[in-house]
């Protein structure tokens, strides 16, 4: 549909029918061929009234979308086409507006979609509801719980790769606003068997693979496990590896979905180190030992596999080894110890492996149900989805007791369908004042008393035989039912009164037959009393009740010697009837609603429909049936508002608008069109239409109102359009000539313009050129005028010129005879003065080598002897005077962590110049010290201190370096506000200070005044000063901190000692490094008891009263701003994130 249409119905643009009820002719062909036809066009979903068909499409389609859902949501159920979404939303609505309970049941067989069905409306519900930080972290637990349960319960069988083999019933609980606040899971009948033996091409549990594909090496080594799958017995190998499965991400997967819901890292290894065991337990294997009895008696072959085992969950190996060998049993006070054989000793070996899994199951269960559960104990609307196993026939007969079990379910489940949706009739009945009329339908409430009689029925008459003494076997148990059950109209078996024909091959000796409401199904009654009675050894379960392994204690309770318990356990077959009873139960208190999932082929391929495959799913779904008994009564019913809006075309008095009541409106529109009236009945909100065809004589009415309706619209719009065309042509012609004489008046102005500017311009040259001819001629005048004036002028200046030179050259001759002369006295004088300075030079020289030479003669002998001595001394001692000034004179500072120092001026003063340094160092630390009281060297040492515990391991250190310890912050001695709390405190308080108390509900901290003396420690209520609890120092075995920058510690008390009983202290502090360091140099100074220790982790335990919490730290992202923040994860973690540095 394009994003123009509007869609306000579901008769809209319908594929086939896309209400079952409105189907016409109703019949098993049509049914099924409707359903094709709507399968080909990718419509997976059809109603039947508020029942939703949910085809399996085997490829993805673009229908689960963020669009599609606010396409659904607060829509009416029949306004849109039919889709899981409007079933969701439908029922969400109920819950959040009406307070009603409701319920979601999804059925089908395997392979039909059932999960991902309620995958989707759980990802509905999760899209709609309010936001917010806590609703989203409930919503994100509630979808995690999907991917655990499945790698743990789900399996690839030959019909699906991802196949539930348990029945999964979640109760999501919301408060008023329609916010999810938790949920409760309850599981129904895992398929245990599964675990030691599956069918050819079909696999075990997910986890196993997942494990060994997607766990580590340093895990699978812990685990002590290998990644060969055909290393082990219970792995099957001819479909290890499934197409479009990828195990090492979805283990991935697995663990982060488990750290979301809340399991902690040890829960985790525990359940996967029960995994191993169980691996290690199917390679266990037996062989047959004589005894002198006679009797044999087994004995492990190859004890590598067991001792793994045992290593695994802390049991001694000789311990389970005795008991896979012999097997004791108690009566009264008798104890009698037999010997197994190799086959008991394998069947014990599968009980043991299969009870594990199967109890480990149940116990993440109950985990899970412990973290999403809802905290609050106000009222709760609840909205419960059932996801649980379809009507089970295999057509090879190979019927068993699982297959009895589930189907007697789903005979329940068929039960109370058919009375909720006779009730609901009813009531919308009684509610709209239609006469309600009896409706005749099959109640298969007789065939559900064949199974469940407390007295005669099936299920009680295999415990009485599972209970019974003497030989019981499955042979028994079929006489006894051909006995009790042989007049019963559904059972049928060769010897039961029922059977037509004692001949009839169909029906062996060792079968029995139930006529279902969905068919007959054939039993095969091997294997019915074992698994019935699903006994395991006691001699095992005390064997793991004895594991140090924490988890398997609390799954083998009845392993306690000390509760042994001599009475039988119940069997499997009367806890899945006391588990369906309270089920439904449950189911009754809720408004139902109903998914009916099928699949269109065996063979997991898109667009391909098996009609046969397809027709036995209806059948067995009883979808038929449900057609039936909606169209019993009214097939058709709508409120009257959106009726007439919806046919009010068909009449002259409705159309275009009906100004009265709608039901009026509904009534004139019928009555103008003529329908019978016994084909329609007036309810008080409501229209109710008895037969399809008077819907679909309305449908098709206005289908050809709305073709006339199109006809006058397209005539209206094309004559608008026309005219609208020639008006703008018109408008446009007008436009054009204007601009077109525009055009040609501004061409002809261009012209004349043009034309006078030339004309203008020879003129104007014309009357230049008479000017310029004037001109020229008054020029050539002056001309002549100044060239005669100038030759007068010249021949004049010549003459003067020539006069002026003769007397130049006389002048000139007088002064360079004088310069001649002068010249000539000049150099002579120069001469002169030359030699007369040659000679006074030479004098010079020859007496300065005479004194000279005087000198060498009378200080030769000296000279010669000591000059060099004397010369080096003299050196050493100027240049040792020159460094030591220069040292005076670049001294550094009196502080001791000053590390300057001059640099050296001479390699030979390397050794002078460190040893100065060193000495000029120790004695302005001399200098220093000599200044302190003793008050600041108690401060010092305890600055050393915190050194040695704090630096390079705790963040917050550096940041404490530069503050002094003060100790008494709050002057309790000063202070009248705590002098109650000074009176109560005897000795000296060494620090006094407010903390944080952390509270483990929330996370949030109280303030409480921190006193700490030499004996004790104590912390007083900050308002009224009084004393909260007072804790002896010799009871504080350690400190706990984080290595981040936050002030979070615990102060951890020794065990078994009075002030233990309430607790740890979880505080925070900004003087952590103050505090923690006072506690440990008090602890150290005192010589009766040991120094209190300190422990520097990011994730630590603290004991509240009964329960352990772990305390973990984390690196907070930039949005959460730059405060440290304490959050309640689950009832277990509380987590504390530090803004990054």
């Amino acid at each position: 549909m394009s994003k123009m249409e509007v869609k306000t119905s579901l008769l809209d643009n319908m594929i086939g029918v896309g209400d079952m009820v409105l189907l016409e002719p109703l019949s098993e062909e049509t049914f099924i061929e409707n359903l094709h036809k709507r399968f080909e066009h990718n419509e997976i979903y059809t109603y039947i009234g508020s029942v939703v068909i949910s085809m399996n499409p085997y490829k993805s389609l673009p229908i689960f979308t963020a669009d599609k859902v606010e396409e659904y949501r607060n829509r009416n159920f029949y306004e849109l086409s039919p889709h899981i979404y409007a079933l969701a939303d439908e029922a969400y609505r109920s819950l959040r507006d009406q307070d009603k309970d409701q319920c979601i049941l999804i059925t089908g067989e395997s392979g039909a979609g059932k999960t991902e069905a309620s995958k989707l409306v759980m990802s509905y519900v999760a899209a709609v509801c309010g936001k917010g930080q806590e609703v989203n972290k409930v919503k994100e637990q509630l979808l995690q719980s999907n991917p655990v349960l499945e790698a743990f319960g789900n399996a690839k069988t030959v019909r699906n790769d991802n196949s539930s083999r348990f029945g999964k019933y979640m109760d999501i609980e919301f408060d008023f606003k329609g916010d999810p606040l938790g949920g409760v899971i309850s599981n129904y009948l895992l398929e245990k068997s599964r675990v030691v033996k599956q069918p050819r091409g079909e696999r075990n549990f997910h986890i196993f693979y997942q494990l060994l594909s997607g766990a580590s090496e340093d895990t699978l080594k812990k685990l002590k496990l290998d990644r060969d799958f055909s290393k082990y017995n219970y792995l099957s190998l001819d479909s290890a590896s499934v197409n479009g499965l990828d195990d090492a991400a979805n283990f991935r997967t697995v663990r982060n979905a488990m750290q979301i819901v809340g399991f902690m890292e040890d829960e985790v290894q525990s359940v996967l180190e029960l995994v191993a065991a169980v691996l290690k337990l199917g390679n266990i294997e037996f062989k047959p030992e004589s005894r002198v009895n006679g009797f044999d008696e087994s004995r492990v072959k190859d004890k590598n596999d067991l001792k793994e085992m045992c290593e695994l969950l802390g049991i001694e190996q000789s311990v389970l080894e005795r008991a896979f060998s012999f097997r004791t049993v108690e009566a009264k006070m008798e104890k009698v110890s037999t010997t197994l054989n190799v086959a008991q000793a394998y069947y014990a070996r599968d009980a043991l492996a299969k009870n594990i899994y199967s109890r480990m199951f149940s116990w993440l269960v109950t985990r899970i149900n412990e973290s999403i559960k809802a905290q609050t104990k106000s009222r709760k609307k609840v909205m419960g989805v059932l996801d649980i196993y379809g009507f089970e026939i295999f057509e090879d007969g190979d019927n068993s007791f699982e297959q009895f079990i589930i189907n007697y379910c789903n005979e329940k489940l068929q039960q109370i369908f058919i009375e909720l949706t006779l009730r609901e009739e009813q009531e919308e009945y009684v509610r709209e004042g239609i006469e309600w009329t009896n409706i005749e339908y099959f109640n298969n409430a007789i065939i559900c008393d064949l199974i469940e009689n407390n007295q005669n029925g099936i299920l009680a008459m295999l415990d009485e035989e599972c209970l019974r003494p003497g030989t019981v076997t499955d042979e028994t148990f079929l006489d006894k039912l051909n006995t009790v059950c042989a007049e019963h109209q559904h059972f049928e078996s060769r010897l039961s009164k029922n059977s037509k024909f004692l001949t009839d091959h169909s029906l062996p000796h060792n079968c029995f037959r139930i006529q279902h409401y969905a068919g007959k199904v054939l039993y095969r009654v091997e294997g019915f009393v074992d698994k019935n009675n699903d006994l395991l050894y006691r001699d095992l379960s005390q064997a793991m009740y004895k594991a140090n392994h924490s988890l398997m204690k609390l799954l083998f309770p009845e392993g306690n010697p000390a509760k042994v318990n001599l009475k039988r356990p119940p069997t499997a077959g009367f806890q899945f009837r006391a588990s369906v009873g309270t089920l439904m139960k449950n189911l009754l208190t809720k408004n139902p609603n109903y998914i009916r999932c099928i699949k269109p082929n065996d063979k997991k391929a898109a667009q391909v429909f098996t009609d046969s495959l397809v027709c036995h799913q209806v059948r067995y779904l009883g979808l038929m049936e449900n057609v039936r008994v909606r169209r019993a009564g009214y097939a058709f019913r709508q409120p009257y508002e959106p009726c007439l809006e919806r046919y009010k075309m068909l009449c002259k008095q409705t159309w275009p608008h009906w100004k009265g009541p709608a039901r009026e409106g509904v009534e004139v529109l019928l009555k103008d069109l003529e329908v019978p009236e016994d084909e329609f009945s007036y309810g008080r909100s409501k229209i109710f239409i008895r037969n399809p065809r008077t819907l679909f004589f309305l449908e098709e009415k206005r289908r050809q109102c709305l073709e006339d309706l199109a006809t006058l619209i397209q005539k209206i719009y094309r004559g608008w359009k026309c005219r609208t065309h020639f008006l703008l042509l018109k408008k446009s012609q007008v436009v054009v000539a204007a601009w077109f004489r525009r055009y040609a008046q501004q061409r002809k102005y261009q012209k004349i313009k043009s034309s006078s500017i030339v004309v203008q311009s020879f003129i104007r040259g014309w009357k230049a050129r008479k000017i310029l001819r004037e001109l020229k001629y008054q020029k050539r005048c002056k001309e002549a005028v100044t060239t005669i004036a100038a030759y007068w002028h010249g021949t004049q200046a010549r003459w003067e010129l020539r006069r002026l030179k003769e007397a130049a050259r006389n002048k000139h001759a007088v002064s360079v005879i004088w310069a001649a002369w002068q010249g000539t006295k000049a150099r002579r004088e120069l001469k002169r003065l030359k030699e007369e300075a040659r000679r006074k030079h030479a004098v010079a020289v020859i007496w300065a080598y005479w004194l000279g030479l005087k000198v060498r003669r009378e200080y030769r002998k000296f000279f010669r002897a000591n000059a060099g001595k004397k010369i080096y001394e003299f050196t050493i001692q100027r240049i040792m005077q020159k460094y030591f000034l220069g040292l005076k004179n670049t001294m550094p500072s009196m502080s001791p962590i000053d590390k300057s120092w001059p640099a050296r001026p001479y390699l030979f003063l390397e050794g002078t110049h460190q040893e100065l340094r060193k000495i000029f160092h120790l004695w302005r630390c001399k200098k220093y010290r000599s200044q302190f009281t003793e008050e600041k060297k108690a401060i010092y040492e305890e600055k050393l201190e915190a050194s040695e515990i704090f630096k390079d391991k705790k963040a917050l250190y550096p940041s404490s370096v530069g503050q002094p310890f003060k100790g008494d912050y709050l002057e309790i001695n000063k202070n009248p506000k705590y002098q109650k709390l000074n009176s109560v405190v005897d000795e000296k308080v060494l620090l006094a200070d407010v903390v944080n108390k952390i509270n483990r509900a929330n996370g949030k901290g109280a303030s409480r005044i921190f006193l700490l003396t030499k004996k004790n420690f104590v912390l007083a209520d900050q308002k009224t000063g009084q004393v909260k609890a007072s804790v002896p120092l010799p009871d504080l075995s350690s400190v706990s901190v984080s290595t981040q920058n936050d002030g979070f510690f615990a102060l951890k008390l020794k065990e078994g000692t009075p002030s233990a009983a309430k607790g740890d202290f979880l505080l925070s502090s900004d003087r952590l490094i103050e505090i923690i360091t006072k506690l440990h140099r008090t602890g150290a100074a005192s010589a009766d008891r040991e120094p209190i220790s300190v422990d520097i982790s990011d994730e630590f335990l603290v004991q509240f009263k009964q329960d352990k919490v772990c305390v973990k730290f984390i690196q907070a992202g930039p949005k959460n701003g730059n405060s440290v923040t304490c959050k309640r994860k689950n009832n277990r973690l509380l987590e504390v994130s530090v803004p990054s540095p």
